[in-house]
């Protein structure tokens, strides 16, 4: 089974080319209009008054733009940003270092929020709310207790995992969003200006069944253009047409719907192993040798978008839909 990189981590050709195409205006950012519209008039108070930003939570599937909403605010903030991640943070003495050396207004983006440990967390926690950051010198009867003002400052963290987040860090943020997928259209927008910026034609259909093949996430769609656009460069003349899209999905594995290998071994592990289910997540996680947790966040929310799979009290199931996306004779009684 070839598993998906479980913690979403990009090479750094991949970071540059998504860096290379992160949108710096509203008006360039497609998509998650509720979010943008919360946001701007976060943003618009904030500079009325002078003030720096209430702490930001942003959360949802991966590839959505949750880094990238978070630069944007920073831009239409005027301000720094300084970023690092949950797992980055293992000692008190990382984020007390990082919270002291802030500048007024400045922006910290903590990605992964939800891998900070615990004692990071309880300072954290006076941080953002009064702006204070106690720290302990000394062990035993020696030790004492001392307080360091901190600028006004602005924490933006994103996950993928709000569940995991203790309930008093979670508080602490001003405001929290959802970023949900993406619809076909929005999809097939971000693909027309990324394929501008990277001075790329793409034709209608071909643009089309980009965006149906996207997985409703912008960054998969991204690396789909991405590897089209190497398609076309090397065999049709810079021209992205619905050839290309065709030779680069077979290249990848991908079907129409946005399947890949890893997805399509799953539905059938399903079909095949446990008659279409029910099935216990450990049950299937045995049968795939891939880890549970790994099958629950990584693959199934895209599958269950797609009506393909329903998770039910007794495990999961495969659907109608399922057997009909893999091109297996119905069962009766299915879902």
């Amino acid at each position: 089974m070839t598993k998906r990189d479980t913690n979403n981590t990009q090479s750094e050709e991949e970071v540059n080319f998504d860096l290379s195409l992160r949108p710096s205006r509203w008006e360039d950012y497609v998509g998650q209009e509720k979010v943008k519209t919360n946001l701007k008039l976060i943003i618009d108070a904030a500079k009325g008054r002078n003030e720096s930003c209430d702490h930001i939570l942003f959360y949802g599937p991966p590839g959505l733009g949750k880094t990238t909403l978070a630069y944007l605010i920073g831009k239409q903030m005027g301000a720094n940003i300084k970023s690092t991640s949950g797992p980055a943070l293992e000692k008190t003495g990382d984020v007390a270092a990082l919270l002291t050396n802030l500048e007024p207004n400045e922006i910290l983006f903590i990605d992964e929020a939800h891998r900070v440990n615990t004692m990071v967390e309880e300072i954290l926690y006076p941080a953002m709310e009064s702006r204070k950051l106690h720290l302990v010198v000394g062990k035993g009867p020696s030790a004492r207790t001392f307080s360091l003002d901190l600028p006004p400052f602005t924490i933006i963290a994103a996950t993928t995992k709000a569940n995991l987040l203790s309930a008093p860090l979670r508080s602490r943020f001003g405001a929290t969003f959802r970023l949900d997928y993406y619809t076909p259209q929005d999809l097939a927008d971000i693909i027309a200006r990324s394929a501008r910026l990277l001075n790329v034609k793409v034709e209608p259909k071909a643009l089309e069944k980009l965006a149906e093949a996207a997985r409703f996430t912008p960054r998969t769609a991204n690396r789909l253009l991405k590897r089209a656009r190497d398609y076309a460069q090397v065999y049709l003349g810079n021209t992205i047409n619905e050839e290309a899209v065709a030779k680069t999905l077979a290249l990848m594995e991908i079907d129409s719907l946005g399947l890949d290998s890893t997805d399509r071994e799953l539905l059938r592990a399903i079909i095949d192993k446990f008659n279409g289910g029910p099935v216990g997540l450990k049950s299937l996680g045995a049968a795939l040798n891939e880890e549970p947790g790994t099958i629950e966040d990584v693959y199934e929310p895209f599958l269950m978008k797609l009506g393909l799979l329903q998770r039910t009290p007794a495990g999961r199931v495969a659907t109608a839909l399922a057997y009909e996306a893999l091109g297996l004779a119905k069962k009766e009684g299915l879902l």
